[in-house]
């Protein structure tokens, strides 16, 4: 089932049949309550961690900080995604787990609209392990200031719901 159209699934919904990008028109949707969930996780040293559950970042709070991030960044997803709408979050949900060599992130959006808000689930989890990242880079990098144990990976969209109002 796709948001964006009801034609074929090899369809591109965001390009005109000359090639030229668009917006979807989704004007003639019913809204509908809709709720997505993506999941991310960045890999840091096991000493990173550590400081980050005792709260010894000398940046602050790292968590609190990236909760910020992923949140701000849900709400601003139609500013950084071309061809996304702007459409009205009713809430966002953000779990941090940790573990001894990652922390894995998943952020739960909801809105009442006319199109989904699975874009907007990606980039809070982006986003907020980037601010996780900014916030331990120092502790992270190696003599050479690089990053050989520090990645951001397996984002991806864990679920998708619309239920018709």
């Amino acid at each position: 089932m796709s948001d964006e159209s009801e034609g074929r699934a090899d369809e591109l919904t965001h390009t005109t049949d000359e090639g030229d990008v668009q917006m979807v028109d989704v004007g003639d949707k019913p809204d509908s309550k809709r709720r997505a969930v993506a999941a991310g996780e960045i890999q840091l040293q096991s000493s990173t961690i550590d400081a980050i559950r005792d709260d010894g970042v000398g940046k602050g709070d790292v968590l609190a900080t990236a909760r910020v991030g992923a949140i701000q960044a849900v709400k601003h997803t139609w500013e950084t995604i071309p061809m996304c709408h702007q459409i009205p979050i009713t809430n966002v949900d953000t779990e941090f787990s940790l573990a001894d060599d990652r922390i894995e992130l998943e952020v739960t959006v909801e809105t009442t609209g006319k199109t989904g808000c699975e874009m907007e689930a990606l980039e809070g989890v982006t986003t907020g392990l980037n601010v996780v990242w900014d916030m331990v880079k120092a502790v992270e990098k190696d003599d050479d200031g690089q990053y050989p144990d520090t990645g951001i990976e397996n984002v991806r969209v864990l679920t998708k719901e619309k239920q018709r109002s």
